[in-house]
């Protein structure tokens, strides 16, 4: 096999510590196994002291797959993630089994039953106990103290109370959670100099790839194992580190030489999958970043094809295009899973889905895709188009009757069939609240004649329903935009439709084409990919369409400060390389017939930063 000359220099590294900088495309995982194989034909170290750790267990299992096709199965090196290396040496001093780790429905629970104890209010159970979830992960991976923490979902002294008692959960059950797996081994070392020293002895190389993903606590614990062999063979490339929302610090990259002043560093600087027009674009948008390794990729395809860049009415029309471009290249007899299309976040392919599944065309979702009428305030508007109808059913009107705040009780509706005359009747001694019954009333009039867009926008904004979605957004710490969005998306797919059956038709058509595609047996391989740049990394495609590259969606509009923006622009840049051959990237116009703004990361791909610049 051959190597080039960076690959080469890596793989026939010595001892002490070395940085490898591993541009897209250039061949790391092969650097690692075959630097693996060096260390034990050539250098003849024990297979049993080599240790490789990786972040997920796809790449662990991918890695050792590659290195048993060569050396054979059987081989004693340890390929893990960094949680299953750790949990394996708090087995050893704690006597821990897979008991006792604590599974992903029993922290739900116990969260619900936490929350309910604390009467939390909060519209979406799952997504509340999720944020909150991370929240607690953020705390145990920082390593702030509780008492230093503010929590973006709820009051200070709630999340704390929360904290605490998930962690008092842990104790009693004699639980733990994959944070806990990385804190207790910092611990333990820390403490028990004599473990410590034994592992040392075991794991005497250490390689550890896609590096710029770690956080404090992993490196901590690195650092630990490694001792003063120093025998640590980093890889990765920071300006693919994209986790930052998980803990991950690519400044640990950054600064990596600074811990190991000794360090040996080598870059990859071919990559091998991307022909150059994709590298150099790519290379120009990168440039931008200013925390980051200087460096020059070159590819080794040297292919033309130039990166197109198309900006577009809508939504709707960038959408056609792809289709029309899939449909096209099929019948000169492409195949499906050539393509993909990438986007920043999961809520945004909800129309491409629709009209893909309009045109048969197959696709799959590298993660689970919410359903936009399957959210909350989704399922509020869909109340007040019920009660519209003809519904009389008590469980709408207790839905909708306090949104926005109307003060009615809900002892005032107690049979399961709701007469508006009736219910104003039970107020006659509060005759105020009897008037907000009628105004609803006389509102649910004026609905039945609307069209569903007209009906949605009705509900917004003279009923009062945006005025509820930014109290609520305040009492959650969130920006009352996040929700303006999800309605203005549920507006706009209302567009066009003459009437509520018509609407609701295709609502029930599309939420059952979405439950087939996620049933396990009708998952496709031969099948266009949908998936965000997150989601996207570590893969491949022959042709990749990036779509809404508008300010606001990419960079995010949530990324304000510098580190904020940089790490879009990496994501951005995550997703350029993922094309072989042709890389299309899409902006529009309009985004829910308001106004968007072409990204900057546009004329950045297409010119690098000077220098003095």
């Amino acid at each position: 096999m051959s190597f080039n000359s960076s690959q080469h220099r890596a793989i026939r590294h010595g001892d002490g510590p070395m940085l490898v900088l591993a541009g897209p495309g250039s061949g790391k995982t092969l650097v690692i196994t075959e630097r693996t194989k060096y260390l034990i034909k050539e250098r003849k170290v024990h297979p049993s002291n080599i240790l490789v750790v990786t972040f997920t267990k796809a790449a662990a299992a991918e890695m050792k797959k590659r290195f048993e096709k060569s050396m054979g199965s059987g081989c004693a090196v340890t390929f893990g993630t960094f949680h299953a290396v750790y949990f394996t040496i708090l087995k050893h001093a704690y006597h821990y089994s897979a008991q006792n780790i604590i599974r992903e429905e029993q922290r739900y629970q116990c969260m619900r039953e936490i929350i309910a104890r604390e009467h939390l209010d909060y519209e979406d159970e799952a997504e509340f106990i999720a944020a909150l979830l991370g929240e607690i992960g953020t705390v145990k991976n920082s390593g702030i103290a509780i008492e230093n923490y503010y929590s973006k979902n709820c009051a200070e002294h709630t999340f704390r109370t929360v904290f605490g008692k998930y962690q008092e959960f842990l104790r009693r059950n004699r639980l733990i959670d994959f944070d806990d797996m990385l804190v207790y081994t910092r611990e333990l070392f820390e403490q028990r100099k004599d473990i410590l020293s034994a592992w040392q002895e075991k794991y005497q190389y250490i390689l550890v790839d896609e590096f710029q993903d770690i956080n404090k606590i992993q490196y901590d614990v690195v650092k630990l194992l490694a001792g003063k062999r120093k025998n640590l063979f980093i890889v990765g490339d920071d300006d693919q580190s994209i986790y930052r929302f998980r803990g991950a610090k690519p400044e640990i990259m950054l600064h990596f030489k600074e811990d190991f002043p000794e360090a040996e560093t080598v870059l990859l600087d071919v990559n091998y999958r991307s022909c150059k027009n994709i590298v150099a674009a790519a290379g120009n948008l990168i440039s931008h970043n200013r925390e980051r390794f200087p460096k020059k990729i070159a590819a080794a395809d040297r292919g033309d094809t130039p990166v197109e860049w198309k900006l577009f009415e809508s939504q709707r029309e960038e959408n056609a295009r792809i289709i029309w471009d899939i449909q096209e290249a099929v019948e000169r007899g492409a195949r499906y899973e050539d393509f993909a299309v990438l986007f920043r976040t999961n809520s945004q392919p909800r129309l491409l889905m629709e009209q893909l599944m309009e045109y048969n065309i197959p696709f799959s979702t590298r993660e689970h895709v919410p359903n936009l009428y399957e959210h909350w305030l989704a399922k509020d508007i869909f109340a007040y188009l019920r009660i519209a109808m003809g519904s009389r059913e008590r469980r709408d009107f207790l839905q909708i009757m306090n949104r926005p705040k109307r003060y009615i009780s809900r002892e005032s509706l107690d049979e399961e069939t709701v007469a508006f005359d009736v219910w104003e009747w039970y107020y006659e001694e509060q005759p105020w609240v009897a008037k907000r019954i009628q105004k609803l009333e006389g509102d649910i009039k004026m609905l039945k004649h609307l069209s569903p867009y007209a009906a949605v926008n009705y509900i917004r904004k003279a009923i009062g329903y945006d005025e509820f979605c930014a109290e609520y957004a305040d009492y959650r710490r969130m920006k009352a935009e996040e929700l303006y969005d999800v309605l203005d998306e549920l507006q706009e797919s209302a567009r066009g439709y003459r009437d509520y059956d018509t609407w609701f038709g295709h609502i029930e058509d599309y939420t059952r084409g979405l439950k087939e595609l996620y049933r396990p047996e009708n998952r496709n391989p031969e099948s266009v990919s949908l998936a965000t740049l997150h989601s996207a990394k570590g893969l491949e495609y022959e042709t990749v369409y990036i779509i809404d590259v508008n300010e606001g969606v990419m960079p995010y509009k949530k990324a304000v400060l510098e580190p904020e923006i940089e790490e879009e622009r990496r994501m951005f840049y995550v997703g350029m390389t993922r094309a072989k051959k042709n890389l299309h990237l899409f902006s529009v116009k309009s985004m829910n017939h308001k106004d968007a703004e072409i990204s900057r990361f546009i004329p950045e791909a297409q010119k690098a930063r000077t220098p003095e610049a």
